[in-house]
């Protein structure tokens, strides 16, 4: 069921993700919801708040694991997010981003500690790897904080437009600016 208010919350937006909705996708019995979700909607999706940036977090492990360079960092994950738009036709946002976006985490204190710890969790992971890569700690997280910001950004103008072009304009301009608070030297530091 979480994955399933995930998938739903990231093509329809919180307030347009019912219950049906999340049992009809998931194939969950009816009596299961409120058995597994007391909270109601708000647990359900912190829930599927937290699976989303769990998943990003392990995105963002594996693209550093590829990459040789901070500015490979940054160009691998928003290139993951630009293929996963263009796979969903340009129907798929964020799973965490609809529920401040639509008042959820303003309506809820709960809620709005789940949204600013998933959005935490990415920049801190984006911050670590840079830092590995060599970039001072305060040059890596305003980097990793504009990575996040440059990709949630680009997933609602893409989607928009129905057009990859805001991709390819953030994933240049981070680049730019990673390589420019890089050391000279590419790879990561020993520890």
């Amino acid at each position: 069921m979480v994955q399933a208010a995930r998938q739903l919350i990231r093509e329809r937006g919180y307030n347009a993700t019912a219950f049906s909705d999340v049992l009809e996708l998931s194939g969950a019995p009816r009596g299961s919801v409120y058995f597994h979700f007391p909270g109601g909607k708000t647990q359900l999706a912190m829930e599927a708040a937290e699976a989303h940036a769990h998943e990003q977090v392990t995105i963002i492990d594996r693209a550093a694991d590829q990459a040789d360079s901070a500015a490979q960092l940054a160009g691998f994950y928003v290139d993951l997010s630009r293929e996963g738009m263009v796979d969903s036709d340009y129907g798929r946002g964020c799973g965490v981003a609809p529920l401040v976006t639509e008042g959820a985490a303003q309506e809820s204190a709960d809620v709005g500690e789940t949204t600013r710890r998933a959005f935490s969790e990415m920049t801190d992971r984006l911050a670590f790897h840079f830092v590995a890569f060599g970039v001072d700690r305060a040059a890596a997280r305003e980097l990793a904080h504009a990575v996040i910001a440059g990709v949630q950004g680009a997933m609602v103008t893409s989607r928009a437009l129905h057009s990859p072009a805001p991709y390819d304009a953030v994933r240049t301009v981070l680049a730019s600016q990673a390589v420019s608070v890089s050391p000279k030297t590419s790879g990561r530091k020993s520890s």
